[in-house]
């Protein structure tokens, strides 16, 4: 049985390039493709679970939704899919950020494509971590650094009674993965506006982003 695999990338040469080459290994099936976070959470709500992706190759700049956005979403939604990042970034931040969200794995984009389905078949067939080798020697760095965060969340999730109808509304439109833009042209209002009550809303449950504020919304089960 092939492992079924997705891939987002905002780059499409880069996704086509990489597809071809995938396409070689007749233990991979590509399910689908997408442009940015937005259009991948689009596709998933379009399939039925038996046809999802088990693993996601995931770029993490993106326009729309960027790929750490759409991971933290998206493991909260299916958690059984594995993310595996394939990115050109390897700075301290984007992997710490990329962790916290619930990526498996977290590859550049320079790894060769047989290094890349060997990861993809260790996720799902040996429950491996696969990381390319100067981005693992900087996960022990950061984890044995790190502070718990976790205390913080518990507080935050109580927090859903102080807001307003439009900003729970404004709420449910990000945590669909709508961006400023697309939320304004929903409620009729400018995209001024919206990241007004964004910004009412992330000092309202404490937070200072999205990726936080949808957390909290799907944690809670505030929307269907």
């Amino acid at each position: 049985m092939s492992v079924r695999i997705a891939l987002v990338d905002d780059k499409r040469i880069i996704r086509n390039t990489l597809a071809e080459q995938i396409s070689y290994y007749k233990e991979i099936t590509i399910v689908f493709q997408a442009n940015d976070g937005s259009e991948f959470l689009e596709n998933m709500k379009a399939l039925a679970a038996d046809m999802r992706p088990q693993v996601v190759l995931m770029d993490i700049e993106m326009p729309v939704m960027d790929g750490i956005e759409a991971v933290t979403i998206a493991k909260e939604v299916y958690p059984d899919t594995h993310f595996l990042m394939l990115t050109v970034f390897d700075d301290d931040e984007k992997l710490f950020e990329a962790i916290k969200a619930g990526a498996t794995g977290y590859l550049l984009k320079d790894e060769k494509v047989s290094s890349i389905v060997k990861a993809i078949t260790e996720i799902v067939f040996e429950g491996g971590v696969p990381m390319s080798p100067r981005i693992a020697r900087k996960v022990l760095g950061l984890l044995r650094n790190s502070p718990d965060d976790a205390a913080p969340a518990a507080e935050n999730e109580e927090e859903a009674h102080t807001l307003s109808t439009r900003e729970l509304e404004i709420l449910n439109r990000i945590v669909d993965g709508l961006n400023y833009q697309q939320i304004g042209e929903r409620l009729f209002i400018s995209p001024h506006t919206v990241r007004k009550h964004i910004a009412n809303i992330y000092e309202k449950l404490h937070v200072s982003n999205k990726a936080s504020a949808i957390k909290i919304a799907i944690r809670k089960k505030w929307f269907s």
